[in-house]
């Protein structure tokens, strides 16, 4: 045998090596990918669509929503950029809107709010049972009530854009007519 024959055969033993290892490697990576895959599945964030929205009147909410009108809940957060921006759009909104069957619109701090000056969104500050009764996973996020006292949505909010997308979905309250 020359030596150009035994590098060959040397060749395709190395590449029949090569491709062994190579098949292993892939199924490895296919298992570990259906594994992480089945693992890591998310989950839903916030408060479930339908649900009765809890803790309104033991927050000392009650006054400030009044029954049979659509409520949005903004949970914000002191040291958020964002959520001064978003209670800021909600404030002009509401001021712009003003009518009483438009969505009440509700700031909410789990510490200490800050100095909401004079905007048209009443601000709550220490209401951390709020956050997990509602399970808010980050601010800013907004939590839309129907009518009937029901979560219409629950989202977090990335703009002030965002909020205002809820808030021109929200319906209004129908008037209630007199007996």
């Amino acid at each position: 045998m020359d030596f150009t024959t035994s590098a060959l055969i040397v060749s395709w033993a190395a590449i029949a090596l090569l491709a062994l290892v190579v098949s292993g490697l892939v199924r490895q990576v296919h298992q570990l990918s259906r594994t992480q895959t089945a693992q890591h599945r998310p989950g839903r964030v916030g408060i479930a669509s339908g649900a009765s929205a809890p803790g309104l009147d033991a927050a000392g909410l009650d006054g400030l929503l009044a029954p049979g009108r659509p409520a949005v809940l903004l949970f914000l957060d002191a040291d958020c950029r964002t959520c001064g921006q978003v209670l800021a759009e909600a404030g002009a909104w509401t001021a712009r809107r003003g009518d009483a069957a438009s969505a009440r619109v509700v700031g909410l701090y789990a510490g200490t709010a800050p100095g909401a000056g004079e905007s048209a969104v009443p601000v709550l500050g220490d209401r951390p049972e709020l956050f997990a009764a509602y399970d808010i996973p980050a601010t800013p996020y907004a939590v839309a009530i129907d009518p009937d006292g029901r979560i219409a949505r629950s989202e977090p909010l990335g703009t002030p854009t965002a909020l205002l997308r809820l808030l021109d979905d929200i319906p209004l309250a129908t008037p209630r007519s007199l007996p």
